[in-house]
C-alpha cells in the first residue's frame, strides 16, 4: 500500500469537487508552497475572512489556518501581520490577545474606490514591507470583477479588495477549497469547466497555489511541509485549533456552507476536523522520526 501524502490527507472527504483541480497542481504542492515561503524571508502578511451572506457573518474556515501558518513561520523567526476586513479583523485581534500573540492586525476596510483602495494598499506595502504574501479562504473577484461566494451571489459590497495587495509583483502563497479564492485564478479555465466548481471562477492568481477539502486543512498542510522541511512538528495543537474554532464561533463566525452558528467549519465538525489535524501530525513524527 503506498504511504498516503500530505496532499492526500488535506485533500480526504472532498465535498465540493476541489479535487478536479489535482491534476493540474505539482504532486507535492504543499512542499513546493513550504519551501517557496523559506526563500522568502522577512514579513508575512497572511489575509483571511469570508463573508456568508445567509447569516451576514464571516465563516470560520480560514482564521484558523491562518494562525497555524502564522504562528510556523514566526517560530521561523518570520514578522507576521494577518489582514481581514470586520469583523473578522476585530475576532482575529481577540484571539491574538488572548494568545499572547505579538502579531498585529490589519484591519482592511471595505472602500469600493479605486483610488482610495491604491493608497491604502501602497501604504500597507511600504509600511510592512511584506517578503512574503499567504491567502487562506479569501474571496477574489471573477472576470467581470465581482466577488462572489460559491453561490455566484454577489458580496462585493461585504468584501475589502485584500486581493489587491496581490497585484503588485509579490511573491504569493494561495489556499482555496472552492474556486472562487484569491490564487486560484491559476487554473481559472479548469475551474470553469468543473461541474461542481463555480461558473464565475476566481482570476487573481498566486505563485504557488494549495488546494483542500477545506482551507484550514491547506494551512495545516502548508505548515506540516514546512514542519518537514525545518525538521521540527510546527503544526498547532489539536486542542487548541478546536478552542480557536469555538472561540470564532462564539464570537459569531458561522460555518460557510450552511450559515449555521455552531461548531463547525464548512460543516465538518471538530471530531473531523481534529482528525485531520491528528493524521497530519502523526505524518510529521513519523517522517521526523525516520
Amino acid at each position: 500500500m503506498m504511504t498516503r501524502t500530505i496532499e492526500d490527507i488535506i485533500l480526504d472527504h472532498d465535498r465540493r469537487g476541489i479535487n478536479a483541480l489535482r491534476p493540474h497542481l505539482p504532486a507535492d504542492f504543499c512542499d513546493q508552497a513550504a519551501q517557496y515561503a523559506l526563500e522568502h524571508p522577512g514579513p508575512v502578511i497572511i489575509a483571511t475572512g469570508f463573508y456568508i451572506m445567509m447569516s451576514d457573518a464571516p465563516e470560520t474556515d480560514g482564521p484558523p489556518g491562518a494562525f497555524a501558518i502564522g504562528n510556523a513561520l514566526r517560530e521561523l523567526g518570520h514578522r507576521v501581520f494577518y489582514t481581514a476586513d470586520e469583523p473578522m479583523a476585530y475576532m482575529m485581534a481577540s484571539w491574538v490577545t488572548r494568545q499572547r500573540d505579538p502579531s498585529p492586525i490589519i484591519r482592511y476596510p471595505i472602500m469600493e474606490d479605486p483610488h482610495t483602495n491604491g493608497h491604502f494598499v501602497r501604504e500597507t506595502i511600504t509600511e510592512r514591507e511584506p517578503a512574503l504574501l499567504i491567502s487562506i479562504e479569501r474571496c477574489s473577484p471573477d472576470a467581470e470583477g465581482i466577488y462572489r461566494n460559491m453561490r455566484g451571489r454577489d458580496i462585493s459590497p461585504q468584501t475589502a479588495r485584500i486581493d489587491h495587495l496581490f497585484g503588485n509583483g509579490l511573491p504569493s502563497i494561495g489556499i482555496g477549497d472552492g474556486g472562487n479564492e484569491i490564487g486560484m485564478g491559476n487554473l481559472q479555465e479548469v475551474i470553469a469547466g468543473a461541474d461542481q466548481l463555480p461558473d464565475h471562477p476566481a482570476v487573481v492568481g498566486c505563485d504557488r497555489l494549495i488546494a483542500a477539502s477545506t482551507s484550514n486543512w491547506g494551512g495545516y498542510g502548508l505548515v506540516a511541509a514546512l514542519s518537514l522541511r525545518a525538521s521540527r512538528n510546527l503544526l498547532p495543537d489539536v486542542d487548541t485549533d478546536a478552542d480557536c474554532i469555538r472561540f470564532l464561533v462564539d464570537a459569531g463566525a458561522v460555518s460557510g456552507v450552511s450559515g449555521e452558528h455552531d461548531y463547525l467549519v464548512d460543516e465538518f465538525t471538530l471530531e473531523e476536523n481534529a482528525a485531520v489535524l491528528q493524521e497530519l501530525h502523526d505524518y510529521v513524527n513519523e517522517h521526523l522520526k525516520g
